[in-house]
Parts: structure tokens; sequence; C-alpha cells
């Protein structure tokens, strides 16, 4: 074990219970900076006491990096209790992959190679990078030119990883008129196309289907993202209303799987709207939309609510090789 490692495990532990971001952001922070200082320095630094004076430092990331060389095992790792998730089990172990998350080239709180290497170490065979869309200004969407340099980061991470294969995708904005929020041309050279509403969750009924419905129906969508946009912790958000049973049945006729969302705020679709999905004859696939490496490990939210919806692992498209995946 070293520092740099114990004070990540910590993060990726917080991530994966849900604790705030800026407590898991103290430690992959202190991380960095043992990272970018010299090994006889920190343990000098460690001796003295002075392991604060370092950027990003504070006393209970300094205990981390005091016990690891002193060859204790990390009396903050200890006090952690692993959360227990949903295993979702025996679906779990039939995913191979993960068809969105984020990094922080838009709203997720790691690089592009955490969150690769992450997903790797928890058995992935490949993951797909799905970053925002330029209107989601909020989450620093990727622009055309930035989503273009992206390819090429992807590309070299694929050389260094092999063979774990990182997809490259987006999560583009369905607009109001239901166009997708990127380029066409750009669409078609990426892997896959996770396609969500995040605007004007209240439009009435009969304009939100119409607009979701159009975005299905786009010959570049792979997915329809957290159909509903509901939250279901803290304050909540409600359901955006539409006709499910014609916007389901669009995905159906238009190839497009159903997500099932496992982040545990907003696990959507509901569960009688996952029932209908499945009853009409949908594709789906179970997504962690992580932001975080330790939320990679949220799929069992997802796997358990399949399994209660009597969803087999031949309609999620997880199961399926990167080969198999892209081959649309």
């Amino acid at each position: 074990m070293d520092p740099a490692w114990a004070l990540r495990e910590i993060a990726f532990q917080l991530e994966r219970a849900g604790e705030p971001t800026y407590r898991v952001r103290a430690f992959r922070n202190a991380a960095a900076t043992v990272d970018k200082t010299d090994a006889s320095q920190l343990a000098s630094m460690a001796e003295n006491g002075t392991l604060t004076s370092l950027p990003g430092i504070g006393k209970a990331t300094a205990g981390v990096i005091e016990d690891v060389l002193a060859g204790r095992d990390p009396a903050y790792r200890a006090k952690l209790v692993e959360k227990k998730l949903p295993d979702g089990e025996p679906l779990r172990s039939a995913l191979r992959g993960d068809c969105h998350t984020h990094s922080d080239w838009s709203d997720g709180g790691s690089s592009i190679g955490e969150m690769a290497v992450a997903g790797r170490d928890l058995g992935h065979e490949w993951m797909v990078l799905t970053d925002h869309s330029p209107r989601l200004t909020v989450a620093n969407g990727l622009s055309p030119d930035r989503l273009r340099t992206q390819m090429q980061i992807v590309a070299k991470a694929n050389e260094l990883m092999a063979p774990f294969r990182l997809l490259h995708g987006i999560e583009v904005d369905i607009l109001d008129d239901g166009s997708l929020d990127q380029e066409d041309e750009l669409l078609g050279q990426l892997d896959f196309v996770v396609a969500s509403v995040h605007s004007k969750l209240k439009m009435p009924a009969r304009d939100m289907t119409r607009r979701m419905v159009a975005a299905v129906r786009n010959p570049r969508t792979r997915v329809l993202g957290h159909c509903t946009g509901r939250l279901v912790v803290g304050r909540g958000r409600p359901e955006s209303e539409f006709d499910a049973e014609a916007v389901f049945t669009a995905c159906r006729e238009n190839g497009v799987a159903v997500e099932i969302n496992s982040r545990p705020e907003r696990l959507d679709p509901p569960m009688r709207l996952l029932r209908l999905a499945a009853e009409i004859g949908c594709d789906f696939t179970i997504d962690s939309d992580a932001h975080a490496p330790g939320q990679l490990d949220w799929l069992g939210y997802g796997c358990e609510r399949a399994i209660k919806a009597g969803i087999g692992p031949e309609r999620i498209l997880n199961t399926r090789t990167a080969d198999e995946l892209v081959s649309r």
C-alpha cells in the first residue's frame, strides 16, 4: 500500500456510499499532492508532523499518509464501513460494461483515465464515456471542438489500456423540438449516443411526448436516458408527463434501448413504467450514470429493479461485447 493509493481507495469508498462531494474531493486532492511530492520529502514531513503545510493536505489526510508510511492500515480507512449495496445477482455478473458515465470534461469529478481504470478494476470489459452536450452549460457540456479533442484522448486511453475498451459516446440533450444537441456528423463518428431530456421537464404531456418520440426516431439515438427526469431523494423532483406507451413503442420500433438508471437519487424509470416498457418489448441498458469512480459500483441498483420487472440478460445491451454493442 502506498499513500496515494490509500487516499484514492478512501475516496472511492466515500463515493460509493454517496458521501458529500467536498469530503471525497479532499482525499482525491490529497492523493494528487502526494503524487507530486518526492517520496523522501513526504517521509521527512510525516516524521516531523508538517504534512499539513502541503497544499490540499489536512489533518485527516495527513493521518492517512502517516499511517501508511509507518506500515499501519490507515485508521480512517479502517473506520469506513463498506456500505452494503444491492448486488443484483445473478444479473449483475452478466453485465460486461456500463453505457453511461461522465468525466471532468463535463460535470464529473475525475479524469477520463481515472474513470476508465476504475471501471476496468471493477471487472468491466468496456465502458462508454458519455459527457454532456453543449447546451447543458451548467454541466460544462462539450462543444464540437472539445468533443473532437476528446476523441483523441479516448483513442490514447485505448492504446494504453487494451484489452479493456473505452467506447466514445455522449449524453446528448434532447432539444425542445426533439432534435439532438450536437452536430449530426460528429454524432455519426461516436460509438454510442444516449439522448436525455434535461430542460423544460414540466412541458405539457402532449408536447413532451412529441419531443421524446422525435429524438427516439433519430437514427443516431441508441438509448433513451433517465426518461422521466425524476429525483427521489431530498426535495425530489416529480416525473415529467408523457404518453409512455407511445414513447416506449417508438423505442421498440426504432431499436432504441430504455435506460434503467442506477443512480440512487434517480432510479428511473419508476417500476410501473419499467414494467410497461418490458411488456411493450423494449431492450434496455443498466447504467450507473457515474460522475465519480466509486459511483461506477452502483449498477446493482439497476440490476435489482430489472429483475423485479422480469427483464432478462438477453434484453440488456450491457451483456454484449464491445463489438456487438457498436455494430448496430
